[in-house]
């Protein structure tokens, strides 16, 4: 049975996972010391329009401005209608105030990704209030559920110079649900406005739910059995917004009191510990190797032990099989987004090469980022974008190692002996130089005094240092 587990015994870290029996198919971790700006709606003000980059920079309140494009910004902000291309000088000024919404997150030296296009997510559907062109139905969404769908669009009551799409929940959905989370949507955007104009930007306007909400909004399905909620309070929280959104589902919600804490009952905490980990074990005694860099996040497939195949051709293809229904959970539980770059173990027949594809489109049906697959390359790589949701687990749990630098390597004892000693020679050769102290990791030293002592006497001689 697929559960929703909701562990809220810490109040510094709010956890939900999402297993089917025992396996863990999805992550989500709100730590309190990282306020999530993602979605939230702010009342800006214009600070600087940069020209050469199309785009505004925006004060919102945050300590980094938003950097705000202006393919993001409706022509509702406009003080004139452009003839053809806009250009940002003409058509917006310093010091004006928007409505915008935090797209992306803040990212290293990055402020946040802002849009003036703002996007309300209800339980069925996602209100576009001032996009009118947008709107549809999930691409998800095929076959006669589609057609349905579209039908029962047609009987709602839609606002006007308003978008809307229906997600995914809203598969099965009557008319008369569309349209009651479609006018509670209405509702929540006429409180933005009539809050909005209160007083002068920048300040927060609306704030998106927390990650217990959010979670009940984006994941609870018929296919999940329960909902188990760890703390007292919390499970009150939720209780309350299922009986205002989603009263059918009220029963599925229970209070967790065991002993044992949730998660260990289900055994996951080692699961979610593999989310932190570099390398990955699979089943067949291979394993995946998981590495981020500025650019992208690279993944290796080791095939190690693994012993599945009848010959070294099937044992890679049985490894690659494997590593391909492992990243896609891996790419659920650390929230990875951007560019990835899979190295599969080498595959001499095409087919299955293909085989290896299909089973990672299939494995990645799950994910509720959009992901676009590329083909694998006669190099053995696979290219995939998958969309950022949130920050990553390692942007919101992790810190850059201070000896390293987040490199992953440090300067063996010989190599930094030795720069240190070209640092010495060089700094004894300035007229001013009577003095040299270095002050030198114990390794290091040791290296120097007893490898090095004869050169460094003879720099002391030479250039008349101590």
């Amino acid at each position: 049975m697929k559960r929703m587990l909701i562990n809220a015994t810490q109040p510094e870290e709010l956890r939900v996972a999402l297993v089917d029996g025992q396996r863990l198919y999805d992550l989500d971790i709100e730590s309190g010391a990282r306020e999530q700006k993602k979605a939230n709606i702010y009342r800006g003000k214009i600070t600087r329009l940069e020209p050469s980059l199309e785009a505004a920079f925006v004060d919102f309140g945050a300590e980094r401005h938003g950097f705000l494009p202006l393919k993001e910004i409706s022509r509702e902000y406009f003080s004139k209608d452009p003839s053809g291309r806009p250009n940002i000088k003409e058509v917006l000024k310093e010091g004006q105030e928007v409505i915008v919404q935090v797209d992306k997150e803040e990212r290293g030296n990055k402020g946040a990704a802002l849009t003036t296009f703002i996007s309300l997510a209800g339980r069925f559907l996602v209100l576009m209030p001032n996009n009118p062109r947008a709107g549809g139905i999930s691409r998800r969404i095929e076959g006669d559920e589609r057609s349905q769908l579209k039908d029962a669009m047609g009987q709602l009551t839609l606002p006007d110079k308003m978008g809307v799409i229906v997600r995914t929940a809203g598969i099965g959905r009557s008319p008369e649900e569309l349209q009651w989370d479609l006018d509670y949507l209405v509702q929540v955007w006429d409180a933005i406005t009539t809050e909005a104009v209160k007083r002068p930007a920048p300040f927060l306007i609306y704030r998106e739910s927390n990650v217990i909400i959010r979670a009940m909004r984006d994941y609870l399905r018929q296919d999940i059995g329960e909902v188990l909620i760890d703390s007292a309070d919390v499970h009150e929280e939720a209780l309350s917004f299922i009986r205002q959104v989603m009263p059918s589902y009220q029963q599925k919600i229970k209070l967790y009191t065991d002993d044992v804490p949730l998660f260990s009952r289900f055994q996951i905490e080692s699961q979610i510990e593999t989310a932190y980990q570099r390398e990955v074990k699979l089943p067949s005694g291979g394993s995946v190797v998981i590495d981020h860099t500025e650019a992208l996040v690279s993944i290796d497939i080791n095939s190690a032990r693994a012993t599945r195949g009848a010959d070294i051709e099937e044992t890679a293809l049985q490894t690659n099989l494997e590593a391909s229904d492992e990243i896609a959970r891996q790419l659920r539980l650390r929230d990875i987004g951007g560019l990835v770059v899979i190295d599969f173990i080498d595959m001499s027949p095409a087919r299955n090469q293909r085989e290896v594809e299909n089973r990672v489109r299939d494995a990645l049906k799950l994910d509720r980022a959009r992901v676009q697959i590329g083909r694998i390359s006669r190099f053995g790589l696979m290219e995939m974008s998958r969309q950022r949701l949130r920050p990553s687990l390692g942007e919101t749990s992790g810190v850059v190692c201070p000896r390293c630098d987040g490199q992953g390597t440090i300067r063996d004892v010989r190599s930094m002996a030795l720069s240190i000693l070209r640092l010495i020679e060089e700094e004894a050769m300035k007229e001013r130089s009577a003095q040299i102290r270095a002050i030198l990791p114990v390794p290091v030293a040791t290296y120097l005094l007893n490898e090095k002592r004869n050169v460094l006497s003879d720099v002391e001689r030479r250039q008349g240092v101590a």
